[in-house]
């Protein structure tokens, strides 16, 4: 399962393209949290990461399925699924390893958005005069939102060989099951 996990991780960081998704999902809460005049912190007049708690989703709706779409996807229009299912690992530690690999990019993703954090609290007047307790229950849900997409992205890209195919089905899965269910009610 480590193995798994470690080449998911590896392949992942190895391409430009782990991290170009990486790089654009921080770019866009950058710009998103810092300069955009109606959700900036610095126009806000309060040291809260509100704003960046209700954005961060719906940057995941794009940011997940894109580490996700080729889990299974590649493995399959490469044929190497065979390999795999073929050397003595079980199916579900293939599963998991592949799963806890997509999770960790997310929690990989989240880290350097921890600078928003300790920035508000420098700002803020007085000087830590910010609700860590909220912030990081906040950071908690949105993980583990990650790892709900993740499981969701896990499960497109078993359903195909396309990776594209499987980038559209993820995304649309998560929009449903994030803001469709709340929309019905």
């Amino acid at each position: 399962m480590f193995a798994i996990f470690k080449k998911e991780i590896v392949g992942f960081l190895g391409s430009l393209s782990g991290y170009v998704v990486l790089v654009v999902f921080l770019i866009a809460t950058g710009i998103t949290c810092w300069l955009i005049p109606s959700t900036s912190f610095l126009d806000y007049g309060y040291a809260d990461m509100r704003l960046f708690f209700e954005i961060a989703p719906y940057l995941f709706l794009f940011l997940i399925p894109a580490t996700c779409m080729r889990l299974f996807a590649d493995e399959y229009n490469n044929g190497t699924i065979e390999l795999l299912l073929t050397k003595p690992l079980a199916v579900f530690k293939l599963i998991i390893g592949k799963y806890l690999g997509a999770w960790f990019l997310v929690f990989l993703a989240l880290i350097p958005t921890l600078i928003y954090y300790f920035s508000l609290s420098s700002m803020a007047n007085p000087v830590n005069n910010i609700d860590t307790s909220g912030i990081f229950g906040s950071y908690l849900g949105l993980f583990l939102l990650g790892g709900a997409f993740c499981s969701i992205g896990c499960f497109t890209s078993s359903l195909t060989n396309n990776q594209i195919i499987a980038f559209v089905l993820c995304f649309v899965l998560c929009f449903v099951l994030y803001e469709g269910l709340s929309q019905l009610a």
